[in-house]
């Protein structure tokens, strides 16, 4: 672990996993965001938003995210090795504005998949002290978790006002808005993404500063708090911990919390699949039958259900990689993947599910193989895992292709059968497939793929000093 870092508190991860946020700042003399304030402007005004290229143009925006308190939380929610992705975007919410509808992101260069364990995130950095008649950005605490607007809409808005330095970092699911700007003020804010390179099962301590691994001695109580079984099953996905929680449940309890998955209520299927998920063997056939179920909502809880009951439904959910049903075959790989290493058995039928007809189950397949393999020693049992993601970074589907590449950065050297395709795909067609097989051989790390990386980088670098006044 990086020990340039302020880390989180055991009770800061616990507001993070129940409301999805945690604020921070970087505490910079004022001067250093008035810098960046003063270079947004100038932008604008002569270039207009240049989006993904706003870093190599303000180069200082880079010591936001590494600044030690940044940095430190960043670790606590996405484990001591994470990255920056390449997408960004300066956010003006000009005076006047009505601001936006609440919404979720979609994922960047990715199709849209939610999860609940937080793999991705965004940080807001407001280079200027902003209040909320300014149009801050709002956030629903706790709304990370729910698919519907209208499960959403039942939490608080906040706003996320701040001085000048305040960083919030967010679970990418968060729902979120622009606030209408009510001042004479613009507002910027910028927003970045990161995502997780490791497994919490890969470190053998918490990425925070924890002094207990016990969720529920942290205040949390089951007959008050809103969804208490999936936040200690997150908790201790954190502390990886590789299986649920087995409390058991009596058959009229899992014939109840079956019936519960059909229910309108978002909550209430939520709790009820990581209810099942600690049923014990008990709820194992109900859980079978619901992954089975013609209701794609029901597949997906049972999907959530099983992959925090760990080992014993493993097998169960490679026997529905087999499945003639799409929607079963993508849940089973879905969950799989989630599981990490108590997946592992599973890696030959997530490798003959990455050749799948389906588009959604090749990726699925594809994320697990790098969730799994990442945490596998054995090369050999990664073989034909590795020569089937080389083969996946030329899907038609640029998100599998996308996919494919980052599960070979999670496999690091064990993936340097596939550098030369790596190398190809630096030109793909699609911006962030070509970022990924650059930090698949940023993470390879082997003379030779340290070369094709470099003599790529060299040849692609783009300048911020030039432009057509000064082009040399």
């Amino acid at each position: 672990m990086n020990t340039n870092a302020v880390q989180l508190t055991d009770q800061a991860m616990r507001d993070f996993i129940m409301n999805g946020y945690v604020k921070v700042k970087a505490d910079f003399p004022p001067s250093f965001h008035e810098d960046i304030y003063d270079k947004l402007e100038r932008m604008f005004a002569q270039t207009g938003n240049l989006g993904n290229n706003v870093l190599p143009l303000i180069p200082e925006i880079q010591a936001v995210f590494e600044h030690p308190v940044v940095h430190g939380a960043m670790q606590g929610v996405l484990g001591p090795n994470y990255v920056m992705h390449p997408h960004r975007y300066c956010h003006y919410n000009q005076v006047g504005s009505e601001g936006q509808v609440f919404h979720k992101d979609t994922y960047e260069g990715d199709e849209q998949i939610r999860r609940h364990r937080c793999r991705w995130t965004m940080a807001f950095y407001y280079p200027q002290d902003v209040t909320e008649d300014m149009g801050p950005t709002a956030v629903l605490p706790g709304s990370q978790y729910y698919d519907t607007g209208e499960s959403a809409h039942a939490q608080p808005e906040l706003a996320l006002c701040g001085e000048a330095g305040t960083v919030t970092i967010v679970h990418y699911d968060l729902w979120h808005r622009a606030m209408p700007n009510q001042s004479d003020k613009k507002r910027y804010m910028l927003k970045f993404l990161f995502s997780r390179l490791d497994e919490p099962a890969l470190h053998n301590e918490p990425a925070w500063h924890s002094q207990t691994s016990d969720w529920k001695s942290l205040g949390s109580c089951a007959d008050s708090e809103e969804h208490p079984a999936m936040w200690e099953s997150l908790w201790d996905w954190y502390y990886g911990k590789p299986n649920g929680t087995a409390n058991g449940a009596s058959p009229a309890e899992v014939e109840t919390l079956v019936e519960t998955l059909s229910s309108e209520d978002e909550r209430a299927c939520l709790n009820a699949a990581y209810r099942l998920g600690q049923g014990g063997d008990a709820a194992m056939p109900a859980l079978k039958q619901a992954l089975y179920s013609v209701s794609d909502a029901v597949c997906n809880y049972a999907g959530y259900a099983l992959s925090i009951r760990g080992t014993p439904a493993v097998p169960l959910l490679i026997d529905a990689l087999a499945a003639d049903s799409e929607p079963v075959r993508a849940s089973a790989a879905y969950a799989l993947a989630d599981m990490g290493k108590t997946a592992q058995e599973a890696v030959p039928a997530l490798t003959r599910a990455a050749q799948d007809s389906s588009q959604w189950v090749r990726r699925h397949a594809m994320e697990g193989l790098g969730l799994i393999g990442q945490q596998v020693a054995a090369e050999t049992e990664l073989t034909e895992a590795v020569q089937v993601l080389t083969t996946g970074l030329r899907d038609d589907f640029y998100w599998v292709r996308d996919n494919a590449a980052r599960a070979l950065t999670k496999l690091g050297k064990l993936a340097a059968p596939a550098i030369p395709t790596l190398v190809e795909r630096l030109e793909d067609e699609n911006r962030y497939v070509r970022f990924h097989a650059a930090l698949a051989l940023k993470q390879i790390h082997t003379p030779a793929a340290q070369d094709a990386l470099f003599n790529h980088l060299f040849a692609s670098r783009w300048c911020a000093l030039t432009t057509s006044d000064r082009p040399y």
